[in-house]
């Protein structure tokens, strides 16, 4: 019985290796061509933007039909700044590397939008592959702008990937030998 268990589970142990590991950046690069110093002092201005016409708008000087998408999106700059603080210039790198400086764009207009009650279902641009691309590959249906890793597995891939459906045969066994441990 030994000599099984120590077969299976060095053929697990072997198994676990032989996959091709797929790593990659956000956005499938690993530099960003963003001038950094440019971001934070473009964050920081359109953030103080932001916090005059949100004032604005609550003390009824403004309505949000009198908006113009560029006024949503420094509201967008102004909310995610309350939120992400510090790393709220960072973040606007990340988002100008993954979906560049016209998608960056979009997302605060959206956020600006939605956040400060003028359109709540205003939808992301379809292709855009929404904000979080990593928590997308985690829950499948995700696959890479890039060509490099066009799955729609999540990165579990339960038991499809390099080793097909082998996979599930290591699975059960795992649990078989998980059950027979707790009951010896």
């Amino acid at each position: 019985m030994k000599k099984i268990i120590f077969t299976i589970f060095a053929a697990v142990i072997v198994g676990s290796f032989a996959g091709v590991a797929n790593a990659q950046m956000m956005g499938g690069f690993s530099n960003s061509s963003a001038d950094w110093d440019a971001v934070v002092e473009h964050t920081l201005r359109e953030e103080q933007e932001g916090k005059e016409l949100w004032d604005k708008l609550q003390a009824k000087e403004l309505t949000c039909e009198n908006l113009s998408d560029e006024q949503f999106g420094v509201l967008g700059e102004y909310f995610m700044g309350q939120m992400a603080g510090d790393s709220h210039a960072a973040m606007n790198a990340m988002m100008i590397q993954t979906h560049g400086e016209e998608g960056e764009e979009q997302i605060h207009i959206i956020m600006g939008k939605r956040l400060s009650g003028c359109d709540t279902s205003a939808a992301f641009p379809t292709g855009s592959g929404g904000w979080m691309p990593m928590m997308n590959m985690m829950w499948g249906g995700w696959s890479s702008p890039f060509g490099g890793n066009n799955s729609t597995n999540n990165v579990m891939n339960f038991g499809f990937g390099t080793m097909c459906g082998f996979g599930w045969i290591f699975m059960v066994l795992w649990w078989v030998l998980i059950i027979a441990g707790i009951v010896a």
